[in-house]
């Protein structure tokens, strides 16, 4: 069992820094790069764009009972999905102590029976899962960008193992950048080309969704009934993206048929 432990497992450069003005409190890590923004007159609100695309799982899996996220940032997306998904149960896992004693800042629920954040390296939290999980999402960036750790092959391998069979592999990555094109073209080849690529209206951010081909068939074919079987939130979270998603989704080939010098979709 993972219990949660605030002590630098690692050397952490990464200082998280608070940035707050009358409408918004915001987090950057040693750079000038922001990394979450809650309103405070809105804090389960996902502000940015690469969060409410990444919450695009919902029209893959909508119901998901186990979620796994490595980073935790403002918390924005655990914060939503606490509050929005009320079946779910929540781990967050985060490498930096100094992350984690902000939560309150960002109005980040206490832990309970269905929800956790615990303090530790999220690779080496993925050799040994506790269970298999219906999503794992993965946004895990330093004040450098996404560690070695979480770009590995072994362990995006280890992240396929840990899912269910329907389970859905959620990445954020830096667009345009050469480990984007390297993990995305990775993910391709262990899921068998079922990826979906995602630009944030935002720019900046390309979200990374990769799932078995039966669960990217069946999210094709019934696409519009889950978008009327949302609720209201998250159609409102999902509003400017969903026609992102499933343009992505039509363009993604048959199992089997994603060769190495083919993109996916």
């Amino acid at each position: 069992m993972w219990r949660m432990r605030c002590a630098r497992l690692l050397p952490v450069n990464a200082l998280p820094r608070l940035h707050q003005n009358s409408q918004t409190v915001s987090l950057s890590l040693d750079t000038s790069l922001i990394q979450s923004v809650m309103r405070l007159d809105a804090p389960l609100d996902l502000v940015l764009d690469y969060t409410r695309t990444m919450m695009g799982a919902l029209l893959l899996n909508p119901s998901p009972k186990h979620i796994l996220m490595i980073g935790l940032g403002g918390g924005s997306l655990p914060k939503y999905c606490h509050a929005h998904m009320l079946d779910a149960d929540i781990t967050v896992v985060e490498i930096n102590p100094d992350v984690i004693v902000l939560r309150d800042e960002f109005q980040i629920p206490p832990d309970d029976d269905r929800f956790r954040i615990v303090c530790a390296d999220g690779a080496e939290f993925i050799r040994h899962p506790p269970q298999r999980y219906d999503w794992i999402m993965v946004d895990g960036y330093d004040g450098q960008g996404l560690p070695a750790a979480l770009s590995s092959r072994s362990f995006y391998e280890r992240c396929q193992a840990a899912l269910a069979p329907e389970g859905i592999l959620t990445l954020n990555l830096q667009a345009d950048t050469t480990q984007c094109r390297q993990l995305t073209q990775r993910l391709g080849k262990l899921f068998e080309g079922q990826v979906l690529s995602i630009e944030s209206d935002e720019g900046g951010n390309e979200i990374v969704l990769a799932t078995s081909a039966q669960v990217m068939r069946s999210s094709l074919a019934n696409f519009d009934s889950r978008w009327q079987g949302l609720a209201a939130p998250h159609r409102d979270t999902l509003a400017v993206c969903s026609t992102r998603i499933e343009r992505a989704l039509r363009k993604c080939p048959p199992s089997g048929n994603q060769t190495s010098d083919r993109s996916p979709c």
